[in-house]
């Protein structure tokens, strides 16, 4: 694959799951990356598993609810690699799946918030003004299916991805004829840490979450990972303000 060839990109939440995924897939398709996370170490394997396959790529740890960190984040990027091409912000948090909106804790909401939607916003200001000054580039915000639809007893994740979508379609507006597309990847239930976690938390969604997708299975973050290469690549150069469903069907019951 050379889809991403001479290019770079720049991966938050990318010590596991769909974040680590889409690190691989982009170095496989040719970008040179940066793995970012929170988990340095995590991010740190990341870029290994990189390096080990003869790509180009750091790592770096990331607080993204911390704008000083945001912003070395991209520069950092951008001193290794010379430009920002790419830029896939993951990472997210997912609070609780087991309370109703009255029930459910504020300073849970005020968390997942801030890394959900605050993140996201932070990360979005200071790629984009990389790439305005490079003359192009294209940012995929990983969402959720909760983004499109009422994921039940989770009010504050789903509020948190619906502004993923939003945030996604007015930059694309703004920025469409300045050579920046801004896309949404929403995925349905994947076979993730985080999916982990809720099953840990309500062990009744391990049968929930295949049962609720068509297809009878969970996404594979592998499977994500091939749509983020598309919509980083110039593949998809007429696709922009689009939350891409990626749910086995789910959304269209």
């Amino acid at each position: 694959m050379t889809q991403m060839e001479g290019k770079s990109a720049l991966v938050t939440g990318a010590a596991s799951g769909i974040g680590r995924a889409s690190a691989l897939a982009l170095a496989r398709a040719g970008a040179a990356v940066c793995a970012s996370d929170i988990d340095g170490e995590g991010a740190a394997e990341t870029a290994q598993h990189i390096i080990n396959e003869s790509g180009r790529a750091i790592s770096l740890t990331c607080d993204v609810t911390k704008a000083e960190d945001v912003r070395a984040m991209v520069a950092a990027t951008v001193d290794a690699f010379g430009r920002l091409d790419a830029a896939v912000n993951n990472a997210g948090i997912a609070g609780s799946f087991t309370d109703r909106l009255h029930e459910a804790d504020d300073l849970m909401f005020e968390r997942v918030l801030g890394v959900n939607l605050r993140g996201i916003w932070l990360c979005m200001k200071a790629e984009l003004s990389r790439m305005l000054a490079s003359g192009g580039g294209s940012i995929v915000n990983i969402a959720s299916v909760a983004g499109l639809i009422g994921a039940p007893k989770a009010a504050a994740y789903t509020a948190s991805k619906h502004a993923v979508v939003g945030l996604t379609k007015s930059a694309a507006v703004d920025y469409a004829k300045l050579g920046l597309r801004v896309n949404a990847i929403c995925p349905a239930y994947t076979d993730t840490a985080m999916a982990q976690s809720a099953i840990a938390g309500n062990p009744q969604m391990a049968h929930i979450m295949p049962r609720a997708i068509p297809m009878g299975r969970l996404g594979q973050p592998g499977e994500i990972a091939e749509a983020v290469v598309w919509l980083c690549s110039d593949a998809s150069s007429f696709v922009t303000g689009h939350a891409l469903a990626l749910d086995g069907g789910l959304v269209a019951l």
